[in-house]
């Protein structure tokens, strides 16, 4: 018989920055991880995906994923790996997305172990990947899909509910029932007036909450990300140059292929060669088909969408991209340049300004997008210094992330003031701002607990 315990909430990631989503609940002597993700950006960060878990992955009950980018999904491979033997319960398009996002970042770990191995880069000897491919491949045989608004149980007497979040394909708020509570979490929240996925469904009523605070301290240009994206590509053509777009292979890619197909109908840019060059993004095509109700598309756009760009899928016809030149467009991942196609493309149009890197999103501390954003014109890739001279620009408004102000606008959908407001997922400085902008401007109650700190659910304070 387990040992039973009063219903906690411990805060094993994202609590002190804006990747690693890890929340584990400990219900009737049962434990539930919500979210399972990756640690990312600076190296003290990436770092503790190589602590051992701080639970025995063995004595997880189940873990719960909002959607599947790899700061909420990543470390799956590792936990069941190393002992996790329950199910992972997601919504049908996250799992999907998984089948591609988790082996990818299986074997990315292990290129990194090869290169590093090569490179005599490591403390470790041979340097180990955190998982590998097959890692990833097998921990997919955990996942057990359930339907939006469809209640499901957990271990703990735990009831759980997948609400619709917008942001990606299959992304999802969770509201948790327990103990006589309700216990919310919001996931990647998305935007309103997203031109890709519909809004996130209104936030009800809620005993606790936990919120990301991805944009906690900004809000998004006000302009139209379609017309400075047809601004940027006009430009860089008429120099003959090459524009390189650091797209998320999922979301990102799509909404940039949206764009395009609308700017070229309007002829609103010159025709000029796009290139898909992602894999995982060509691949996710047939999911958005397979799940129109997620998405604001008609079938007419949906189809113009992915007439505009060749598909690029072996490495043979990625590195010829290298030799053709200007004028072109490339889409490639990753977002935020931390691996993938993007960085043999930055070593060979980087140094040139007639070229241009567009950052379509948020870019993490200690990543090489966040870099460029700050101005620095140098990139460490592939052991080697690659001057950059191309016009780098960061489209915040090509985001799929709400923003603080419109956080703080879902907020107010709220039937009353939750008992406790936890901000996570967010740079310091961002939960900090959103932290004060809920006491001020809602009048709820609203702190950032410290990385691993457990609170009572029963008396959160």
């Amino acid at each position: 018989m387990r040992e039973q315990h009063p219903p906690t909430l411990r805060f094993l990631g994202a609590a002190d920055t804006v990747t690693g989503s890890r929340y584990l609940i400990r219900s009737q002597g049962h434990r539930v991880l919500v979210e399972c993700g990756l640690f990312q950006g600076y190296k003290h960060l990436r770092d503790r995906n190589r602590v051992p878990f701080q639970v025995s992955p063995a004595n997880i009950d189940a873990v719960v994923l909002t959607h599947a980018h790899l700061d909420h999904s990543g470390y799956i491979p590792a936990l069941v790996r190393d002992g996790f033997h329950g199910p992972v319960y997601a919504t049908p398009g996250t799992a999907e997305l998984c089948k591609l996002l988790l082996p990818d970042s299986g074997y990315l770990q292990e290129e990194e172990a090869r290169y590093a191995d090569h490179r005599a880069s490591s403390t470790h000897h041979p340097p180990v990947p955190l998982y590998t491919a097959q890692d990833a491949v097998r921990s997919l045989d955990s996942f057990k899909t359930r339907d939006f608004d469809s209640p499901f149980p957990l271990p703990g007497g735990i009831e759980a509910t997948f609400l619709p979040a917008g942001h990606i394909l299959g992304a999802a708020q969770v509201h948790l029932q327990l103990a006589g509570r309700t216990i919310h979490f919001t996931g990647d929240l998305g935007r309103a007036d997203d031109p890709l996925m519909y809004a996130p469904r209104a936030l009800g009523r809620v005993n606790v909450l936990v919120t990301e605070s991805t944009y906690g301290n900004r809000t998004h240009p006000q302009g139209n990300p379609e017309t400075e994206l047809g601004d940027i590509i006009t430009r860089v053509a008429k120099r003959n140059g090459v524009i390189m777009i650091a797209a998320f292979a999922v979301g990102r890619a799509e909404t940039v292929l949206l764009h395009l197909s609308r700017l070229l109908a309007k002829h609103a840019i010159p025709s000029i060669p796009v290139y898909l060059n992602s894999p995982m993004a060509i691949d996710a095509s047939g999911m958005y088909q397979r799940h129109r109700e997620e998405h604001r598309l008609k079938q007419d756009e949906f189809e113009a969408m992915y007439k505009v760009a060749t598909p690029v899928r072996s490495p043979d016809e990625s590195k010829l991209l290298n030799l053709r030149g200007g004028p072109m467009i490339i889409i490639s991942a990753s977002g935020m340049l931390t691996g993938g196609r993007i960085l043999h493309h930055l070593t060979a149009y980087g140094p040139d300004r007639r070229n241009a890197i567009i950052l379509s999103g948020y870019q993490a501390g200690g990543t090489r997008g966040a870099s460029l954003a700050a101005g620095e014109k140098c990139l460490r890739i592939y052991g080697q210094d690659v001057r950059i001279e191309a016009e780098v620009i960061q489209m915040e408004g090509l985001s799929a992330h709400a923003d603080s102000s419109e956080l703080i606008q879902w907020m107010r959908t709220a039937h009353q003031a939750p008992s406790m407001t936890y901000v996570t997922h967010g740079e310091p400085d961002a939960s900090d701002a959103l932290r004060a902008r809920i006491k001020r401007q809602l009048g709820w109650k609203a702190r950032i607990p410290e990385h691993l700190e457990a609170i009572s659910l029963e008396n959160p304070r």
